[in-house]
């Protein structure tokens, strides 16, 4: 009765959702988007999609997304968002973490990315642009890998931190107290591996056309830079997305070491009550805060 019940309800969202869609105005992009994909796929064959059409998403996104809290360390105003503000970026450490970030996107991702065509041949995943999934169901999906992800990661990171482990391999991640949003990718080939898995799962249970791929290595890309940017900037439509962790969530990860162990929502920390170090940090920066407004 209760799954009837809950096939009804999705039913009901999707019709609603088609419905709400069927008022809006043409996307503008749409044909553009359809000229370049059919262009993509007469012009190159399945294998140079999956394969390096993943890489080049993956870099591109990777680190145009890097970007803005690159300039950020460059612009006075943007300070006053930075968590925390005794430890700023040094070249020296933004360095060190470029280069291992490519060894690890061309050592230890780009093999990985090279099964990406034979994973498509194995399910069937199509590419033709008439099998595409509309934009809300691409969303949908896209939810469902970061719930998937986002349960994967809290219980294997929190394993990564477990004493006789810890210095092994997740210890390499830590190396920056204050993160910046390069290091999103910074680890050890291991936790790479590890951690990387929770990537794919939702793509094995979601996945109805390659497109999900590209989408959901942008929409993951998105969130981990952006968690580990160093910067809380308000108005970040990220905020939107329900019981999202967030930056400052996040970087008291790196400045505590332990606890808030979640990636993306803030509810596998709740239920473990790992945040609570969190919350009594928070509490004690709004008395801190009520204080000096009283003395000024």
């Amino acid at each position: 009765m209760a799954t009837n019940d809950s096939i009804n309800i999705l039913n009901s969202a999707y019709l609603a959702v088609e419905y709400i869609d069927s008022f809006l105005p043409d996307n503008p992009l749409q044909q553009p988007f359809k000229n370049a994909w059919n262009y993509m796929l007469d012009n190159y064959t399945k294998f140079q999609i999956a394969t390096w059409g993943s890489l080049i998403v993956h870099e591109v996104s990777y680190f145009l997304l890097c970007v803005p809290g690159f300039v950020f360390q460059f612009i006075p105003y943007m300070q006053k968002y930075k968590i925390q503000q005794d430890k700023p970026e040094t070249w020296e450490k933004q360095w060190k973490c470029f280069k291992t970030l490519l060894f690890n996107h061309f050592f230890i991702q780009l093999p990985l990315i090279c099964g990406t065509y034979y994973f498509t041949e194995y399910f069937n995943i199509p590419y033709e642009w008439d099998e595409m999934p509309r934009w809300y169901i691409l969303v949908a999906q896209c939810f469902g890998c970061a719930v998937i992800e986002d349960a994967w990661h809290y219980f294997l990171h929190r394993l990564l931190h477990h004493k006789r482990i810890y210095k092994y391999i997740h210890k390499v991640h830590h190396e920056f107290v204050a993160p910046f949003g390069m290091q999103a990718e910074y680890a050890h080939p291991l936790e790479t591996l590890i951690l990387g898995t929770g990537f794919f799962i939702g793509i094995v249970v979601f996945c109805n056309h390659v497109i999900l791929l590209w989408a959901w290595v942008i929409c993951r890309l998105m969130e981990t830079i952006d968690v580990h940017s160093g910067y809380d900037v308000p108005l970040n439509p990220l905020h939107l997305v329900p019981f999202y962790a967030g930056a400052r969530f996040h970087d008291f990860h790196h400045m505590n070491f332990i606890g808030n162990y979640a990636s993306t929502f803030t509810w596998w920390d709740r239920i473990f009550a790992t945040d609570s170090q969190f919350i009594a940090y928070k509490e004690k920066e709004k008395k801190q805060q009520l204080m000096a407004k009283k003395k000024a």
